[in-house]
């Protein structure tokens, strides 16, 4: 059922099955592959990483590495003109500029449901895009 017609569809993929969910969520919703955009964000390099000063692995590298490992896992025919883009940096902000960027009108991402001193030490990437994004934000709670 398309609940969104002619809109723009983010879903951020951190690789975990449940951002792989909010895949097919996201397709439920917007009725149109095309609509959905797949966005991965990598860490940036350490430059004291011996690959980096080895010159062994650049971003260019590490893009093509995570697009076909993305392109593998959303094999299937109903992914296959599903946009993906790969970008570099924090993840809240990126979202949230990509978001801002390609004009979505909804994000939709899973919540992890970190709690406690996991929480304060590694942060809410939801909670993060949730307080920087320009349109709304579906959470996929996790049901574990």
């Amino acid at each position: 059922m398309n609940w969104l017609p002619r809109r723009t569809v983010v879903v951020p993929v951190d690789f975990s099955d449940d951002s792989f969910t909010a895949i097919d969520v996201a397709l439920e919703l917007a009725g149109e592959v095309s609509q959905v955009h797949v966005f991965h964000v990598l860490p940036e390099p350490h430059v004291l990483e011996p690959e980096v000063q080895w010159q062994m692995i650049d971003s260019e590298n590490r893009r093509r590495h995570a697009l076909e490992a993305l392109r593998s896992r959303l094999s299937d025919d109903k992914y296959h003109d599903l946009p993906i883009e790969i970008d570099f940096g924090n993840p809240g902000y990126r979202i949230a500029e990509y978001a801002e960027k390609i004009g979505a009108d909804l994000i939709v991402m899973p919540s992890h449901g970190r709690s406690g001193f996991e929480r304060i030490l590694l942060g809410s990437v939801a909670e993060r895009v949730s307080r920087l994004c320009h349109c709304p934000i579906l959470v996929l709670r996790n049901p574990n």
